[in-house]
């Protein structure tokens, strides 16, 4: 019977402990002095343009760091820290072939869009996490891109923007 009392008393203490306590699962090792960050607009320089490309990496960058962070975005070129850089490559290449018959040349069975931005991070806070990057993410599909080519570049830009924030506020 004492036992069962030491263990209910003792449970209790600890889901009391429990409800004081708060764990943050994004993992970010954001600097306390990082309070601002400038984001500046990333141009598309690619070879190949897809209009909506650079407003649609540069906000998809803006919100991640508003959501997973408590920095504040300002359009301040004195913020605390500053992100510029460009989309430097947007490519379709085939990554498998199918052969049809003897007579016919082979036409690719699946294709990959590929898109490569250049990053560049500055902070006067903590400069060991200044850095300089290109990150390059694709998806592999089959068949004609008009209809998907706004889905694909979506999921592309939003683990191009994991990447981002990873390297600049995790270290990784």
């Amino acid at each position: 019977m004492r036992r069962i009392l030491i263990f209910f008393v003792a449970m209790t203490g600890l889901m009391l402990l429990s409800q004081s306590c708060s764990i943050t699962l994004n993992g970010a090792t954001i600097p306390p002095e990082l309070k601002t960050i400038n984001i500046e607009f990333f141009e598309n320089n690619a070879p190949l343009v897809v209009s909506n490309l650079s407003q649609d990496f540069t906000e998809a960058l803006k919100n991640r760091i508003r959501s997973q962070s408590s920095i504040s975005v300002v359009r301040d070129p004195a913020a605390n820290a500053t992100m510029s850089g460009s989309i430097t490559n947007y490519t379709i290449t085939p990554v498998s072939v199918e052969a049809t018959n003897p007579n016919t040349p082979p036409i690719a069975n699946a294709s990959r869009l590929s898109i490569t931005v250049n990053v560049k991070f500055v902070t006067e806070t903590d400069k060991k996490l200044n850095f300089e990057q290109q990150f390059t993410k694709y998806q592999d599909f089959q068949g004609d891109i008009s209809s998907r080519e706004q889905t694909l570049i979506q999921n592309i830009v939003r683990q191009l923007v994991d990447d981002i924030f990873n390297k600049a506020f995790n270290n990784w």
